[in-house]
This record gives structure tokens, C-alpha cells and sequence, in this order.
């Protein structure tokens, strides 16, 4: 059983398409019949892609790879028992379990989130509910406030900002709260200050305090300032689902399924896991699925941190950072 449609699962799914395992029943349990990277988000909050080329359909997919697609979100697993229950109450059980659903966010991390925010995820509902925005801001000039400091937070800014002024005129004035640590944190101070070029560059404001509350049109900061705000999306407060938490796995201290180099939970071995993973990630999962169900020797895969790496500043410039240095390019 597939639990989710994540990057490593698409992977899976490609792969089982390819050459089918033999005496294999799966099943992929997704919320909806589509899924949308989170990575591709802001390409498609700038305009930079069509949005039909960032959304994949699982049901063809699925019948290729010879994998029943079954509609429902996840409510509980208990692994001792090896049950998956969704949030309509179906259960069912399994013998090989993986686990890609990607990451979620906690509705009431802020108070008065819920009724307000914009969530990032999951990455499905927000390309949604995009559209409704975008004409929003052709009635009027909008205010919209980002929260949250990290990569997505400070790309998205970047990528309204520059969607908003795509017709040479401003459509929305863009914030960033980013909190006490501002914008990027954990990036290379070189990195920092050509992100804070950046949006400048685009007239984003940047508010290095934390958000306490969102409110009818405001956001409430820390000082107890009130930012006037139309359109709140929150880009932090990202993490492992909350189900996970009475599972029975074994978590780390973010609350993922620990897992070995084989992808496969520490605690239960007949679970594998995966996060937002990148493609070779996704192959090694297949393949160790493969050799689960055939009798085979799984092979260790291990993560490797790439040596560039690239901020998207919403436009056809990006951000590339190397051994503590940075550089603004050009980007496809």
C-alpha cells in the first residue's frame, strides 16, 4: 500500500509502469485525483509555467502502473496491527507499507489561521484556490503578506511580487514576516544578503518578528503591530503529518518516520518512508519495494546535500549559492 502521492511515490508509480512487479496487489490511497509538487508552487504563483504542466493526474498513472487508486485521506495507522484507517472510516490492512504524503501544516499554529490563511499545503489546495486571488488583485490593489522566513516563504514573496506586476502595473504591495531570525535562516550569510537584494529589489517590506495571530483583514506581529493584510499565506509551521504521532512508528525529533538506508522504517521494517523527495530518492524506493516483495536484498540509498544550490527570485533570475558564496543568474 502507497500511502499518498509525493515525489517518491510518482517516482514508484513510473517505475511499476515500466515493469510491473509480479504477484503484487498495490494500492495508492491520495486525497484527490491530482497531485502538485510543492517545489513547482512558486513557478506557478510567478506565472512562469502553465499550470497544467506542474499538475500530474494519478488515474492514468495509476492504471499504467497496474495500481488500484483509492480517494481518502489518512486518519490513523496503527503499525503494531498493520491498519491504515482514512477519515471517512474505512480501514484496511496491509503487508507492505510506504509512506510519501508529503508534508502537512497544523491549521491552528496561529490563532485565527484557520479562518484566514492561505496554507502552502497541501500544494493542491493552494494552486486551487490561486486562481480566486490572482482575480482578486484585477478588482483592486491588494495586500498580501507572507509568513514564514525559510526557502518556500522567501520565494513565494518573490514569485506574487513579480506576478503582481506583470502588467507594469502593481496589483498587490507584497510583505514578508519572517520572525526574529529574518529572512533564510540557516543559509550562508552570503546567501542572506543577496535574498535580501532581492527583495528589495521588488519592494517586498520585511518584518524580522513572528506573526501572533491573524485577524479580519490584519496580521498581528509580536510588537502588536497590525499589518493591513488581504490575502495571508502561511509558508511556515511546515511538518510531518499528525498522524504519524499515535502510529506506533518509531519518529524522529521533527515527528517523520525514522528510517534506515534502506528507506525502511527502523521500528516496523514492512514500512518504508519517504518525505518531499527528490528523484533519486523515489527510484531507490521503488526498487527497494521491488525486492521487498520478490525475497530480494535491499539496497542502502543515501542523501547527498548538492554542492549549488538555487534560490528561485520569482523571475528568470535566481539565486545560486556555492561553498558560502552566492551569485545572482540567470535562470530558466
Amino acid at each position: 500500500m502507497l500511502l499518498g502521492a509525493g515525489a517518491a511515490h510518482l517516482e514508484v508509480l513510473q517505475d511499476f509502469a515500466r515493469e510491473r512487479p509480479a504477484g503484487v496487489e498495490a494500492v495508492l490511497v491520495a486525497t484527490g485525483g491530482e497531485t502538485v509538487s510543492a517545489g513547482s508552487l512558486p513557478r506557478l504563483v510567478s506565472g512562469r509555467d502553465d499550470p497544467a504542466r506542474l499538475t500530474v493526474a494519478l488515474s492514468p498513472l495509476a492504471a499504467a502502473a497496474g495500481v488500484a487508486l483509492v480517494a481518502g485521506s489518512v486518519a490513523g495507522l496503527d503499525a503494531r496491527a498493520r491498519v491504515v484507517r482514512l477519515a471517512d472510516g474505512r480501514r484496511a490492512e496491509y503487508e507492505q507499507l510506504s509512506i510519501d504524503g508529503g508534508a502537512a501544516q497544523a491549521r491552528d499554529l496561529l490563532p485565527g489561521a484557520r479562518e484566514h490563511a492561505l496554507f502552502v499545503r497541501p500544494a493542491e489546495t493552494f494552486a486551487r484556490l490561486l486562481p480566486a486571488v490572482l482575480s482578486l488583485s484585477q478588482q483592486r490593489v491588494l495586500d498580501l503578506v507572507v509568513i514564514g522566513g525559510g526557502t518556500e516563504a522567501f520565494e513565494l514573496a518573490l514569485a506574487f511580487a513579480v506576478r503582481f506586476s506583470a502588467e507594469g502595473t502593481e496589483r498587490a504591495r507584497v510583505a514578508l514576516v519572517a520572525g526574529a531570525e529574518g529572512p533564510l535562516p540557516g543559509w550562508p550569510a552570503a546567501a542572506q544578503r543577496a535574498g535580501a537584494r532581492a527583495l528589495a529589489r521588488r519592494r517586498i517590506t520585511v518584518f524580522r518578528e513572528p506573526a501572533t495571530a491573524l485577524r479580519p483583514g490584519a496580521v498581528v506581529l509580536s510588537s502588536g503591530a497590525r499589518l493591513a493584510c488581504d490575502v495571508p499565506v502561511l509558508a511556515s509551521g511546515v511538518g510531518a503529518p499528525e498522524w504519524l504521532a499515535g502510529s506506533g512508528l518509531a519518529l524522529d525529533p521533527q515527528g517523520r518516520v525514522q528510517a534506515g538506508p534502506t528507506l525502511q522504517s527502523v521500528s516496523h521494517p514492512e514500512v518504508f518512508a519517504a518525505g518531499e523527495a527528490a528523484a533519486a530518492e523515489g527510484r531507490a524506493l521503488a526498487e527497494n519495494l521491488r525486492r521487498a516483495a520478490g525475497g530480494g536484498v535491499l539496497q542502502p540509498w543515501a542523501a547527498t546535500v548538492p554542492a549549488l544550490r538555487r534560490l528561485s527570485c520569482g523571475d528568470r533570475r535566481a539565486i545560486a549559492v556555492w561553498r558560502g558564496l552566492a551569485a545572482t543568474i540567470p535562470s530558466v
